[in-house]
């Protein structure tokens, strides 16, 4: 029996979940996978993302994983801008995915923080780790605001993505009771309705100063290389990453070298072909 929201999209979903590429992996069955995902899509950054998409469907990526923040930064709902929404829903209908990431991508400091806390939000990410240590309660009423607001907009998520992929014990099992079908971490995807973990470290760049930069690109060089092999490769991509040249000519390399014996596709199409293979 499908929980209540799965019965609401199971009809819509068979056209949602872009059958024809769950069919391309299959036939292709001994071709490895990469997801290029885009993360805080939003009204303030449109203009950022749309040339990131334009510039990989050239690139042999004609769909992406658009992680969409419902309220950027508390600078009002996303689902209220409706070119916002048409542009989403012609993107969705292209195949592209929209995925929930955090809501707000935004974590007030506290009194009180241990070193650790201080380290993973605000040097690792930049005060933006919102789902970090988020209580259930909280965690769940924010994902299923977005859920609904999306869906309200005509628009089908099915994975749930926190800011900076910091997301903690209480805020996973809040994403597994909003019927979130996964999520994703830095070094991983994770099917929430059936606990299976893959492996899989994404490429990923800190711009915020030069060292950041010069770091990440000698990391990512050498992260190429090590998963060349993988089953799945994945690229995420910040719309500040179109801010430096360097570093946005080495992910647009980097994809290129992957893409060569991989083919493009969404988390959603992705955690679809598992199951469809486990017999699920």
């Amino acid at each position: 029996m499908l929980p209540d929201w799965d019965q609401k999209f199971a009809v819509t979903e068979a056209t949602a979940t872009s059958l024809s590429s769950i069919f391309a992996l299959s036939v292709e069955a001994d071709r490895q996978a990469l997801i290029v995902s885009v993360h805080d899509v939003a009204p303030a950054t449109r203009a950022a993302a749309e040339k990131i998409i334009a510039e990989l469907s050239h690139h042999q990526v004609p769909v992406c994983s658009l992680l969409v923040v419902p309220n950027y930064h508390h600078r009002g709902c996303s689902m209220d801008d409706r070119d916002f929404v048409r542009w989403l829903q012609d993107l969705e209908a292209q195949g592209h995915e929209i995925v929930i990431h955090g809501y707000f991508h935004e974590r007030p400091r506290r009194d009180g923080e241990r070193i650790r806390e201080k380290f993973l939000t605000r040097f690792y990410t930049n005060d933006e780790g919102e789902f970090y240590d988020l209580d259930y309660d909280e965690a769940f009423r924010r994902i299923t605001r977005a859920r609904d607001d999306f869906a309200n907009a005509g628009l089908r998520p099915r994975g749930f993505v926190a800011p900076a992929w910091l997301l903690g014990s209480a805020a996973e099992r809040a994403a597994v009771a909003a019927e979130m079908e996964y999520t994703t971490r830095l070094t991983g995807v994770r099917d929430l309705r059936f606990g299976d973990n893959f492996h899989a470290r994404t490429l990923t760049y800190s711009v915020r100063n030069g060292w950041r930069r010069a770091a990440s690109l000698a990391w990512n060089g050498a992260l190429a290389r090590q998963i060349a092999g993988a089953l799945l490769a994945r690229v995420s991509i910040h719309p500040s990453d179109l801010e430096h040249p360097e570093i946005w000519q080495q992910i647009l390399r980097l994809t290129n070298r992957l893409i060569e014996d991989r083919t493009a596709t969404t988390y959603r199409d992705w955690i679809a072909e598992r199951r469809t293979r486990r017999g699920v």
